[in-house]
Order: structure tokens, then C-alpha cells, then sequence
């Protein structure tokens, strides 16, 4: 007989603390399988490609072009299956080294561009130009016509003017009136029929795309800190921000205030009618 522990009790300790937890690929299908949706319904509500979505729930992050942009894709499809994203992410630094400096987003978004902006006709210059002929012509037979009066003055007799006829000068006020450069002020008076979205890098440089509510690319670019573009649309603008941390973004005359954190992924779309409040 031994006097002690039995032989079960004598087993060393097993953590298997770490063997439960499943992997972030896995614990994203289960909760994705979980939640009645398939990869086209998580794809279509983050607008993040499937073949992104396939290559994570297989614990490969290669194709999100790097650790910020893994991260934000861990957090976006996290939202989706309804899963809390901070355990996946604490998981992903833990086993990447820690959470990484922001880094350039080409890589990642290489094959949504879809060809450069296509820039319209200069409507406005080619109407100044209008009137600038017109009053030109309108100018020259005011003058033309004067000269003839004045020619018929001296044929009857009287003595001619010795005075020079008076120059034109509607003309050189209209022409030399500049028009006036667009500011911000005019994010504020943009029309209640159209959707108008304002985005400034304020605290540094970041890739934006922006569609229109068809699809078509309204840019695709970086904005160096200080830069901003103005987007418009009839009903509807898309928008992805690299880093939304860096960025200050107004819609229809009023500043966003989400607290989008630095080196984070943002898919927004905003209509005639945002913001609702705030």
C-alpha cells in the first residue's frame, strides 16, 4: 500500500488554457457560422474581398498587406459576426510581435484603383470667355458708333471734339474681376439636394479612396498633412480612409466627430440627409 498522493494526483498540471482558445481565423468562422452568414455576407457588409476573408478565417494575414491593416480587418469582421474584437486583437499582437506603427496602404488597396480621376470641361473658364466676347463686341459698336457721329457733326459744320473718346471701360472691369477661389466656407452653404463630404489630414499623411453613389472613382490617392479634397454627389459618397486617426472629416457642413483611432481602417458612406446628430 503507498502512503501519499495516487497516481492521478502525481499527474503534472496541464495548462490547456491555450489549446482551448481557438485561433482568431477559426474563432471568426465559428462565430460567422454562428450568426447564419455566409463569406458574400460578411464580404458585402465590410466591403472587405473575399478571397481577404477566406485567407483569415485560415489564420493567413499576408494578403492584408500588412499588420495594421490585419488588424483593421480582424476589428471590421469581428463587428460583423457580432464577436468582441478586442480579445482577437490582444491575440493578434501577442502572437505578431505587438501592435505595429502605421504603415503605407498601396499594397493593401492595389487592386481596387480603377483608372485616374477623368477631369470634365472648364465649364467656367469657357463662360468668362463668353462674356468677354461679348462685351468686347458690345464695346467696340458703342465706340464704332460714336465715331460716326462725330463724323456727322463736322459735315454739318460744327467744330469736332478735340476730346479722346471715353475708353471702354466696362469692359476691363468685367474682365479683370478674378473669380473667387472655393473655401471651406463654401462646405458650409453646399446644397441640401446633394451629399458633400470634406476630408483634411490633419495629423499626418493617409491614402483615400472615394466613390460616387455608382461606384465610379472620385479619387484614389494619398493626402499629405495640411491637404484636403472636397467630394459631391447627388445622393450617395463611399470612402475608405488608410488612416483614419490622421484624418478630420465634415459631411454637409458638420465635423465628424467618431474617434477613429491612429492607423485604423475606415469604410464610411454618407448621404444628402447625414449627418442624423451631432
Amino acid at each position: 500500500m503507498s502512503i501519499g498522493n495516487s497516481p492521478e494526483d502525481e499527474r503534472p498540471f496541464e495548462d490547456v488554457s491555450e489549446e482551448a482558445r481557438p485561433s482568431i481565423g477559426r474563432a471568426l468562422k465559428r462565430a460567422r457560422i454562428d450568426a447564419g452568414l455566409t463569406v458574400d455576407d460578411v464580404s458585402s457588409a465590410t466591403r472587405v474581398r473575399i478571397a481577404i476573408v477566406h485567407a483569415i478565417e485560415a489564420d493567413d494575414f499576408a494578403p492584408c498587406g500588412g499588420d495594421v491593416y490585419a488588424r483593421g480587418h480582424i476589428r471590421t469582421l469581428a463587428k460583423a459576426v457580432h464577436l468582441d474584437p478586442a480579445p482577437l486583437l490582444a491575440q493578434y499582437d501577442a502572437e505578431h510581435g505587438g501592435r505595429p506603427a502605421p504603415t503605407p496602404a498601396a499594397p493593401l488597396f492595389e487592386a481596387e484603383r480603377i483608372r485616374p480621376e477623368r477631369r470634365g470641361p472648364n465649364w467656367t473658364a469657357a463662360m468668362v470667355a463668353a462674356i468677354v466676347a461679348v462685351v468686347g463686341f458690345v464695346g467696340f459698336t458703342l465706340f464704332s458708333g460714336g465715331d460716326e457721329g462725330g463724323a456727322g457733326t463736322v459735315a454739318d459744320g460744327s467744330v469736332p471734339s478735340t476730346s479722346e473718346p471715353a475708353s471702354p471701360t466696362p469692359k476691363s472691369k468685367k474682365t479683370a474681376d478674378p473669380k473667387p477661389e472655393p473655401s471651406d466656407s463654401a462646405i458650409a452653404a453646399a446644397p441640401q439636394d446633394k451629399v458633400t463630404v470634406q476630408v483634411r489630414a490633419a495629423d499626418g499623411r493617409s491614402w483615400i479612396s472615394a466613390k460616387d453613389h455608382n461606384g465610379r472613382m472620385l479619387f484614389d490617392g494619398f493626402l499629405k498633412q495640411g491637404d484636403s479634397k472636397v467630394f459631391q454627389d447627388s445622393s450617395k459618397v463611399h470612402l475608405v480612409l488608410g488612416d483614419a486617426g490622421a484624418i478630420d472629416l465634415y459631411v454637409n457642413g458638420k465635423k465628424i466627430e467618431d474617434d477613429f483611432q491612429p492607423g485604423s481602417v475606415e469604410r464610411l458612406t454618407y448621404t444628402k440627409g447625414d449627418p442624423e446628430a451631432g
